[in-house]
């Protein structure tokens, strides 16, 4: 319950105060959001699943986040950016229905 009131806060504070990404970071939040996406539904996946655990869940959303960004920096430093970028994209987009399918598949008992 804690972590809902925190993204409710997150999302209003985020929509009154409107902040500036830096214009350097800007190609990182796209991979970044897709990463926590996944971090998130694979948390719904183990709480239905009753093998949620908050500090897994923590570390992996971390993880994921960091990961993901520092996928994408290493591909810019060599030039491939683009590509890695749509390669992660891939890959946590593949994890982020998987997930789904599960969670529907627990949701409506099929």
């Amino acid at each position: 319950m804690i972590a809902v009131i925190g993204l409710i806060i997150g999302v209003v504070l985020g929509l009154v105060l409107n902040p500036s990404m830096p214009v350097a970071l800007q190609p990182y939040l796209p991979i970044m959001i897709m990463a926590a996406l996944d971090a998130l539904f694979g948390a719904a996946r183990a709480y239905l699943g009753h093998t949620f655990s908050d500090k897994v869940f923590v570390v992996s959303f971390l993880s994921n986040v960091a990961i993901a960004g520092l996928m994408v920096w290493m591909g810019d430093q060599i030039g491939v950016g683009a590509q890695l970028s749509t390669a992660v994209v891939v890959v946590l987009g593949i994890r982020i229905f998987t997930n789904m399918a599960a969670i529907r598949r627990a949701l409506l008992h099929v």
